[in-house]
């Protein structure tokens, strides 16, 4: 069946970027800080806002208003959490030019916690087109989130 007719995209069809690292806090200190998308400000070099769209406490459902800059290129995105456990988010952002699903999978090694981030961006449209040279930005990008994130992280256990 061609992609077409399943309306699923293909693997070709989107950027992935994977970062695994370890930190110092515990798993259920990290997942409690990663929870709150809007922390993103404070560990994510492109992010440039993330406000909390929906009220109350975190939980699966909650939506975030994210404005970042990449390249030079102003964006925003709608990100609602999708799943929450003791080792499990998953956000997706969406717009009308792409759709990204973060994926942090959080597990106890040694004292701390190893992290696995994986951003899933699907280009919609016109957006398509620059696949080759988005997956190049992104892993650039990746790489700065590694380095900030684990200094977020590992200053939570200061």
């Amino acid at each position: 069946m061609s992609r077409l007719s399943t309306g699923v995209p293909s693997v070709e069809d989107m950027t992935t970027i994977t970062r695994t690292f370890t930190v110092i806090p515990d798993p259920a200190t990290v997942v409690d800080y990663l929870k709150d998308f809007a922390h993103a400000e404070a560990w994510d070099p492109g992010t440039e806002s993330c406000t909390q769209e929906s009220g109350g406490e975190v939980r699966v459902g909650t939506r975030w208003h994210n404005v970042s800059k990449i390249a030079g290129v102003t964006t925003e995105l709608t990100y609602t959490l999708q799943t929450l456990t003791p080792g499990r988010l998953v956000f997706v952002g969406e717009n009308d030019s792409a759709t990204s699903t973060d994926t942090i999978t959080v597990q106890a090694k040694g004292g701390g916690s190893e992290v696995t981030y994986e951003a899933v961006i699907e280009p919609k449209g016109a957006g398509k087109l620059g696949e080759p040279l988005l997956k190049l930005l992104f892993e650039r990008i990746g790489t700065k989130t590694e380095k900030q994130l684990t200094e977020v992280l590992n200053a939570l256990a200061a």
